[in-house]
């Protein structure tokens, strides 16, 4: 009887762990290479936006076709938006090329 209260304890013990872990939700924004200053200001509200909900924030430039050969300007597009994005989130991982996606993450700032 001992060894099966033993386990009831235990599994209630994980059970109230993992009520208390906080679930991290990841929001996604995509440019394309050419996008204009109003569409990107009009997502960079959005992402301000998941910032201050506390979500984390993946920002993505995609390139179709022959777009790749703007992958500058996808660079500069993505540091731009973590340079505006400042004073609501820190960057975890600066712009990196994977396959026709460029991506980076922002995570939320604690003080909030």
């Amino acid at each position: 009887m001992d060894y099966k209260k033993f386990l009831y304890e235990q599994k209630k013990r994980e059970k109230a762990l993992k009520a208390k872990a906080t679930k991290v939700v990841v929001k996604e924004i995509r440019f394309g290479p050419q996008t204009d200053d109003h569409d990107y200001e009009f997502k960079k509200k959005h992402a301000e936006k998941f910032l201050k909900e506390g979500a984390k924030l993946k920002a993505f430039v995609f390139f179709k076709g022959r777009s790749i050969v703007f992958k500058e300007q996808g660079q500069i597009l993505l540091l731009k938006l973590a340079q505006d994005l400042e004073e609501f989130g820190k960057v975890e991982q600066m712009p990196r090329l994977e396959g026709k996606r460029m991506t980076m993450f922002i995570a939320p700032k604690k003080g909030k």
